[in-house]
């Protein structure tokens, strides 16, 4: 039987997530993808160790232009920012895992498509809008932009591939913060840890009358 890597398990979350058109905050093991020279990626002190060889390789190739990742990293940025509590999606390593899995998804599925129109629409509506790509328009029209897409129920028809786009990358954000350690450590999540128990209480067991079972 295959063994089921975290690669593996990020792919099925982020596909069911992306086919039920909900958010992917996940919570996965504690494993993080390796860095790419010393900038961008999580922190892990074990380098390459524990990956296979084809996602080695995976990791060294590019999916997005320059001009792409620019956009991806200023609009996770804006999805996930920095908190009291934890870094934003960049400094937890969403850039670099949205563009893993733009390389490691089937192509029959076009998400790739689906991403790359998405971003090339972003940054038209932009321009028709601000005279501005996204990445340089300002934080309030950014914000109007955004308020624009992130409600489908409210969202104008006309609207729709860009509200499409926007749910799409909201889940590839949300599923590459939760994942990593930044995310697990903001939800304080510890897994599964063994608790005493010393019975039922033993007014309990006089109410029952069943006495003392110690």
């Amino acid at each position: 039987m295959k063994k089921i890597t975290r690669r593996d398990t990020l792919f099925y979350i982020t596909l069911a997530s992306l086919a039920a058109g909900l958010p992917a905050g996940c919570k996965t093991d504690n494993k993080e993808m390796p860095k790419e020279g010393q900038e961008g990626m999580h922190d892990n002190s074990d380098g390459f160790k524990g990956l296979s060889e084809e996602d080695k390789l995976l990791l060294q190739e590019k999916f997005f232009t320059d001009h792409e990742r620019e956009t991806v990293r200023v609009l996770a940025n804006r999805i996930i920012p920095a908190d009291d509590k934890s870094g934003n999606a960049e400094e937890a390593g969403c850039v670099q895992f949205i563009e893993f899995m733009m390389l490691d998804f089937p192509e029959e599925y076009e998400v790739q498509t689906k991403m790359r129109g998405g971003l090339a629409w972003l940054n038209a509506e932009c321009m028709k809008r601000f005279n501005a790509d996204f990445a340089t328009s300002t934080e309030a029209q950014q914000t109007q932009i955004l308020d624009d897409l992130a409600y489908p129920d409210t969202a104008k028809p006309e609207l729709s591939h860009g509200v499409e786009f926007f749910n799409l990358f909201r889940d590839f954000t949300a599923s590459g913060f939760w994942s990593s350690k930044m995310g697990i450590e903001d939800l304080q999540y510890i897994g599964n840890m063994p608790n005493a128990w010393d019975g039922p209480p033993q007014a309990w067991l006089e109410k029952l009358g069943v006495g003392d079972l110690g």
